[in-house]
């Protein structure tokens, strides 16, 4: 995307598509080992949408003009900046703007960014099965060890590496 082009993100059937005009976007490069000036939590980290809708913004108020709008709930996106009420994010395809830090949320999701991932019962890649997800499948995030997550999608739970997935860093783990 070079940076006369805007647009908004919406979901269609499951995946997300943009849909271009012109004007100008705001993309910042990730920052190691900061703090947020306001929360003081780390910079970058991952989050998610709250809600159903959110307009993304080219600066750090209502004044600014809207160049995305996210049409889906739970899409992860990457904070890379703080100001104020407002949080500067990032989505997988690296576009993005402000947002008002209402519609956001601590609850970790991840998109799946392999064309097919399997859903494994346990960390191990002679498990069990459990399910078959496509790319473009948000799934929510329950637990991170070095190379492998626990989600669950649709009532589904079980573990996929991590390297499929888009919103967890590849050093974090948490239970």
């Amino acid at each position: 995307m070079t940076s006369k082009q805007t647009g908004f993100r919406v979901a269609v059937g499951g995946a997300l598509v943009m849909l271009m005009t012109m004007g100008g976007a705001v993309n910042s490069a990730d920052a190691q080992d900061r703090k947020g000036q306001v929360t003081q939590l780390p910079i970058p980290r991952f989050v998610s949408m709250k809600a159903v809708e959110g307009n993304v913004r080219r600066g750090p108020s209502l004044s600014h003009r809207i160049d995305w709008v996210y049409k889906r709930k739970d899409l992860p996106l990457q904070i890379t900046n703080e100001f104020g009420h407002w949080r500067q994010v990032r989505d997988h395809d690296g576009a993005g703007g402000w947002v008002h830090y209402s519609l956001l949320s601590g609850a970790r999701t991840a998109l799946i960014e392999a064309d097919q991932v399997n859903v494994l019962s346990r960390p191990d890649p002679n498990a069990n099965v459990v399910a078959i997800v496509e790319k473009g499948v948000v799934a929510r995030l329950s637990e991170c060890a070095p190379d492998w997550c626990r989600i669950r999608i649709d009532g589904y739970k079980g573990w996929v590496r991590k390297a499929a997935l888009w919103g967890v860093a590849p050093e974090e783990t948490w239970q």
